[in-house]
């Protein structure tokens, strides 16, 4: 997997699905997400020179929520992908799956914790090759949160980044 691909998790816009902006009212279940829907985020990487942004729109008049990610590196062709959340009643559980433009894809869980989201370890798969990832989104204020995204190698958990994602004003 490329050093320059971020995994959200995992995490998009399809207007004719869409209710108003973005607005519906979430069920139960998605309300800890509803700060994110109707907005899009954005953060810088460390490098100072790559962006990632995601923007949050309900889907099935709040039934489910899309994520589109884009990162953006000057000079290459954006890296892209969309994550869509939903209840899984069989399961009792927020779910989402997560694809990408380089053909990876990703299955897992969100949990709602104090001020934060967090994303269980998962498998993201692509090439044939899985590798584990765990994610957690901390809410910083009505305009801003927290994403730290860790990889597994070997039985160690090692940070990818850490990034603030705003939301412009």
């Amino acid at each position: 997997m490329s050093s320059l691909r971020v995994i959200p998790t995992a995490l998009f816009v399809s207007v004719a699905t869409v209710s108003t902006l973005g607005l519906a009212a979430p069920i139960e279940a998605l309300q800890p997400m509803a700060y994110l829907a109707g907005h899009c985020w954005k953060g810088d990487f460390g490098d100072g020179k790559r962006t990632d942004e995601h923007c949050f729109v309900w889907l099935y008049d709040g039934k489910a929520l899309r994520d589109t990610h884009t990162v953006r590196t000057p000079g290459q062709p954006d890296y892209i992908g969309e994550t869509t959340y939903y209840w899984d009643s069989a399961a009792k559980r927020v779910e989402y799956i997560y694809i990408e433009n380089a053909g990876g894809v990703m299955r897992g869980t969100v949990e709602s914790a104090s001020e934060a989201l967090v994303f269980p370890a998962t498998q993201y798969v692509e090439g044939g090759k899985s590798t584990t990832f765990r994610v957690r989104w901390t809410r910083l204020s009505d305009t801003s949160y927290e994403v730290w995204s860790e990889m597994q190698r070997n039985d160690a958990w090692t940070t990818m980044f850490k990034m603030t994602m705003k939301r412009p004003s």
